[in-house]
């Protein structure tokens, strides 16, 4: 008599539950990276902007640099006021000054010249402060850069 067979009934291929669990871990893995992508963008911007705020920052302190020593209080643009991106008093004349405020408002549309502060302190008035204030979105809040040097005029 033979041995009766004996029928296995092995599971081949993939059942749709497992599927569609190995779909959802590869979208939530996509969804990270992309978040992750959005984040190094946001930063990428932000590190792009503070280098270029320096800049600008830098070049005015050069120009003054240049400039007739006797002229460095004509500089200060708006000297008064601690709050940021508030400041008060009286708005610079000084041509250089309007340039560069200009160069600043081109760089970042939303840094209002008002928003701007150029501080010179000290006998004789060669300690500056240079305060610059921006937005990228109107919604946002500011970002602010601060940058103190002493002009040494020759």
């Amino acid at each position: 008599m033979a041995a009766p067979q004996r029928h296995c009934n092995r599971q081949r291929g993939f059942t749709l539950i497992e599927v569609l669990v190995s779909v959802l871990i590869f979208t939530l893995g996509i969804l990270g990276l992309v978040g992750m992508q959005a984040s190094a963008i946001k930063f990428s911007t932000d590190a792009h902007q503070r280098a270029q705020a320096t800049f600008l920052a830098d070049q005015l302190l050069a120009r003054m640099l240049i400039a007739d020593p006797t002229t460095s209080a004509t500089f200060a643009h708006k000297p008064g006021g601690t709050t940021g991106c508030a400041p008060t008093g009286v708005a610079s004349t000084n041509a250089i000054v309007l340039e560069w405020l200009a160069e600043v408002t081109a760089a970042f549309p939303l840094a209002a010249t008002d928003k701007q502060q150029i501080v010179i302190t000290g006998v004789p008035a060669n300690e500056v402060t240079v305060k610059l204030c921006w937005q990228n979105r109107p919604s946002d809040a500011p970002h602010t850069l601060e940058v103190s040097n002493r002009v040494q005029w020759p």
